[in-house]
């Protein structure tokens, strides 16, 4: 039997060690990760998306992409001959973006956030207070890892701006009904995984290997 490939897209500045815990059967699935390239500049979601399809080497793969990762597999997918799309932690429409999103596209606030911060989070650590944050800080710290100014900058920009407003009725949606980043009462019919939040990929990876084999082959 030929293996499956299944190629994976991580979040927005998150290296693809996210992944590290998920674990599909190797005698039915092959697994591949796409780590994020530095975008030209002023290079549009369009062209960035058309890089990244490249490095998809199979016809009829299977392509997941997490939180901004989703956003960028949906735009990949108009480049490729794929045998299912699945979003976990995502949109897919701008219609499903959070009202503070939505207002920051309108204001052009998003363009005043320091993403340069991302750059020094060891110093954010050291003086992060509370056990909680140094927690979620240390987790940023091992899987934040795509910290170029230029990028962080870009993909902002374009995950606010996002202007897919038809949604593709072929994506498989994946999603926590404890999402912080996008509120699950924004998304319209998605597979809910209970209890999960925005890195539930983290998380929640148990379910991911229980119910992602099910799900790939399913007709």
């Amino acid at each position: 039997m030929n293996k499956i490939p299944v190629y994976f897209v991580p979040g927005m500045a998150a290296d693809i060690t996210i992944f590290e815990n998920i674990h599909l059967p190797d005698d039915q699935f092959e697994m591949f990760f796409i780590p994020w390239k530095l975008p030209k500049s002023k290079e549009s979601i369009e062209a960035y998306a058309k890089r990244m399809a490249k490095e998809v080497h199979h016809d009829n793969a299977v392509l997941i992409g997490v939180s901004f990762g989703g956003v960028m597999v949906q735009e990949m997918a108009q480049y490729l001959n794929l045998r299912k799309l699945i979003i976990i932690s995502s949109v897919k429409s701008s219609s499903e973006l959070p009202r503070r999103m939505k207002i920051a596209k309108t204001t052009k606030a998003y363009k005043l956030l320091p993403t340069s911060w991302l750059q020094d989070i060891e110093k954010l650590v050291k003086y992060a207070f509370g056990d909680s944050l140094k927690r979620k800080l240390k987790l940023y710290e091992k899987y934040l890892h795509v910290r170029d100014k230029n990028y962080l900058d870009w993909a902002l920009e374009n995950m606010i701006c996002w202007n897919r407003t038809q949604i593709d009725p072929k994506v498989i949606h994946i999603h926590g009904d404890a999402d912080e980043v996008f509120p699950a009462k924004n998304i319209k019919e998605f597979i809910n995984v209970k209890g999960g939040t925005h890195a539930m990929i983290l998380s929640k990876y148990k379910w991911f290997n229980s119910n992602l084999p099910k799900i790939i082959l399913e007709e």
